[in-house]
């Protein structure tokens, strides 16, 4: 990034012009052609979580989450009670618009109007969801609120060792910016956490990258993509 010098030669960012402190998302869903996230409701969506959630084998989509698994419906629910009230991380379910079946959930989170900084998180996606058009889609839409919003950045952050979740945020298009070492103790372990982020200016192209690919044209009779990611965004 470029910088400014002061008279003494000392170097400062440039200046931001005319920036404001940005809204904060709200609840409203999000809807794409295969997913809608709406603002999480354990009445509405917890059962169908629970489900879909439990068949993760051996429960492993939870190993690097800060909360889970649950061995019951009262105790998944008793998490998301609190977690949908919440506004900050901010929660919604991912609902598979075929069926009306919440698969998973996602948030919004670590939220910073005055300096234009958000993130993504909470990210639990079972089976029926990881590997699909809905994923990426509820990645999407997600990142758009965001910069529609204004926002000057847009964060992922994982455990290091988490080796899945660093793969979905290249194949994103987020850049890998470090690991903050002994940043955190989770479920009593140490955890090192890996930064990314996507900015405002490379909005633009990694945006028209994702809108390439979830163009049904994208995919043939048997659902299979016909171009990557990677390359719908290299195309951009």
């Amino acid at each position: 990034m470029s910088h400014d010098l002061t008279p003494a030669g000392d170097p400062v960012g440039v200046p931001v012009e005319g920036w404001t402190p940005r809204p904060r998302p709200d609840r409203s869903p999000m809807e794409g052609r295969s997913v809608v996230l709406e603002p999480l409701d354990p009445a509405r969506h917890g059962r169908d979580l629970f489900e879909a959630q439990a068949q993760s084998p051996g429960g492993r989509m939870w190993t690097w989450m800060p909360n889970g698994p649950f061995a019951t419906l009262d105790d998944y629910l008793a998490w998301a009670g609190p977690a949908a009230a919440a506004g900050d991380p901010m929660q919604f379910a991912v609902v598979e618009r075929a069926s009306g079946r919440a698969l998973g959930t996602a948030s919004l989170m670590r939220i910073d109007p005055a300096n234009g900084s958000i993130e993504v998180g909470y990210i639990a996606f079972p089976p029926a969801l990881q590997r699909t058009v809905m994923s990426t889609e509820a990645m999407y839409l997600m990142m758009k609120r965001a910069f529609d919003l204004g926002y000057r950045r847009y964060e992922w952050k994982c455990n290091a060792l988490n080796a899945p979740s660093r793969r979905a945020a290249e194949r994103l298009g987020f850049t890998f910016e470090g690991v903050f070492r002994q940043h955190m103790v989770v479920k009593g372990r140490n955890r090192d956490t890996a930064w990314y982020s996507v900015l405002d200016t490379e909005w633009p192209r990694i945006r028209a990258g994702f809108e390439a690919w979830l163009d049904p044209a994208n995919f043939d009779a048997e659902g299979r993509q016909k171009r990557t990611l990677e390359a719908a965004r290299a195309g951009a």
